[in-house]
Parts: C-alpha cells; sequence; structure tokens
C-alpha cells in the first residue's frame, strides 16, 4: 500500500461508498488518516459503516443521498461542507446496473435512470466541488468501467454511461486544469466485490475465472483503491491528468478465438 503524509486531514469525498468498491475506497483513505465523507442511496448500510468507522478513530461522515436527483448531489455537497469546510479530493464512484434487460425492450425509465446516476451524477458532483478543489488544488477521480471500451450484449444504458464517465474525465481535465485541479479516471474489470457487503458473502469465482486473466486472478476492491491513492497523490501522479487508467489484470488486451 502506498503510504505517505499527504493524505493526513485531507478531506476526501466518495459517492457510492457504502459497499463495494466504494466502500473499500472509504476504508483505505480512512487507514491514510484522511477525512472520509461518503454518501449512498442505502442508508441503513451508510449509517452502518459510518458508526464502525467512527468507532474505529476514523473521521468520516455519511449522507443518505439518491444522485440519480440533483437535490441528492446537492444534499452530499452541503453536508460535506457544513461539516468539513473544504475538499482536497472528489471520488465519483456511484453507479447502478441493469444488464440483461433486451434492448429492443429497455424502457426510457430506466436507460435515463442509469444515465443519471452513472454519468450526470459525475458532472454534478464535479461542478459542486470544483470550486473547492481550485481552491485545495484538488484532484477528481472518476470510476468509470473497462465496459466504456468493450461490450457484451444487451449491456447498452451501463456501457454509454461508462463511455461518458471516460469522455468527460478528459473534457474536465482540460477545463480544471488551468486552476490546477488534476481530473482522471479507472476503469475496473472484473472485480470481485463478494467481501465488500454488507454483511461479507463468500466469494463464488472457478479457477477458470481467474485463469483467463494474464494476471492470473479476478480483481479485487484493493486493486482500485491503491490505483486511487496513486492518482489521488500528486506526489506520484501530479504530472497526470485527463486520462482513463485500466485496471482490468490484463483483459481488455487479450484476444479471444473462437474456433
Amino acid at each position: 500500500m502506498i503510504t505517505n503524509n499527504y493524505f493526513q486531514d485531507k478531506v476526501v469525498a466518495v459517492t457510492g461508498g457504502a459497499q463495494g468498491i466504494g466502500l473499500c475506497l472509504v476504508h483505505t483513505f480512512a487507514r491514510q488518516g484522511a477525512k472520509i465523507s461518503f454518501c449512498d442511496i442505502n442508508a441503513k448500510t451508510g449509517r452502518f459503516w459510518e458508526q464502525k468507522l467512527v468507532e474505529a478513530g476514523a473521521d468520516v461522515l455519511f449522507t443518505q443521498a439518491d444522485l440519480g436527483q440533483e437535490t441528492g448531489a446537492r444534499k452530499f455537497f452541503r453536508k460535506t461542507f457544513q461539516k468539513y469546510k473544504r475538499a482536497d479530493i472528489l471520488i465519483n464512484n456511484a453507479g447502478v446496473t441493469a444488464f440483461g434487460q433486451p434492448f429492443l425492450k429497455r424502457p426510457l425509465k430506466e436507460w435515463n435512470r442509469i444515465l443519471s446516476v452513472n454519468l450526470t451524477s459525475h458532472f454534478l458532483c464535479s461542478q459542486l466541488f470544483a470550486p473547492e478543489l481550485i481552491k485545495t488544488k484538488g484532484n477528481i477521480i472518476n470510476i468509470a468501467s473497462t465496459r466504456a471500451l468493450m461490450s457484451e450484449p444487451d449491456t447498452d444504458p451501463y456501457t454509454a454511461s461508462k463511455g461518458g464517465v471516460a469522455a468527460l474525465t478528459h473534457s474536465l481535465a482540460i477545463t480544471l486544469g488551468k486552476h490546477g485541479v488534476r481530473v482522471n479516471a479507472i476503469s475496473p474489470g472484473w472485480i470481485d466485490t463478494s467481501k465488500w457487503q454488507n454483511p461479507p458473502a463468500k466469494p463464488n469465482l472457478r479457477k477458470k475465472d481467474h485463469d483467463q486473466h494474464p494476471a492470473g486472478r479476478v480483481g479485487k476492491p484493493q486493486d482500485i483503491a491503491e490505483a486511487c491513492l496513486f492518482l489521488a497523490s500528486p506526489h506520484s501522479a501530479g504530472f497526470i491528468t485527463g486520462q482513463n487508467l485500466v485496471v482490468d489484470g490484463g483483459m481488455t488486451k487479450k484476444m479471444i478465438y473462437e474456433g
């Protein structure tokens, strides 16, 4: 794990932080000494982890918010600044999935919901937090997906939203770069989040699931958290902005032939 004093007392805002990759991000930055403001639509799970982390000595604030609504993003921003009065790092992680629904039968309501949470919330939170990040010369990390680069059938709204996140990232990097704010994205591949649920679940992975990855295993949320630590620090990534870092065990580089 990257460890340095940079994150001590820095304010890190994480969306979708009550489970999965987002929860791992909250824990990881808290262990680095950061102050964490995180939000999620799941109030019960969010408050559970807020209490656990505070009991462990972390400085953590949870806000229940539906980031599919503009009011949710504004509530998260407001609560963060009521307590911490600043922001140094924003990690836009919130997302929903809806795989399996046939393209020809996909209702517009579902398309709009996925785009609003997975893409529009990244725009809104970045817009709200940007003035404060400019003051602190902070940075934004957007969680995209390798589905921005490759697809399976009937994943259209999710894939489109993640492609939008990747494009929004380099656009914001140019827009905010003149103010000293770096903006990058991370595109996770197959990440097993079973241990980062409430309650934790037992991984259901087969040997062939691991073996199909050039790196030899399925990814873990900590793989994404370590990448975030790297990109968030100006000491390790001060010359990196506008980039989409693919963390997928090499899967998007693997040629697959069907005989």
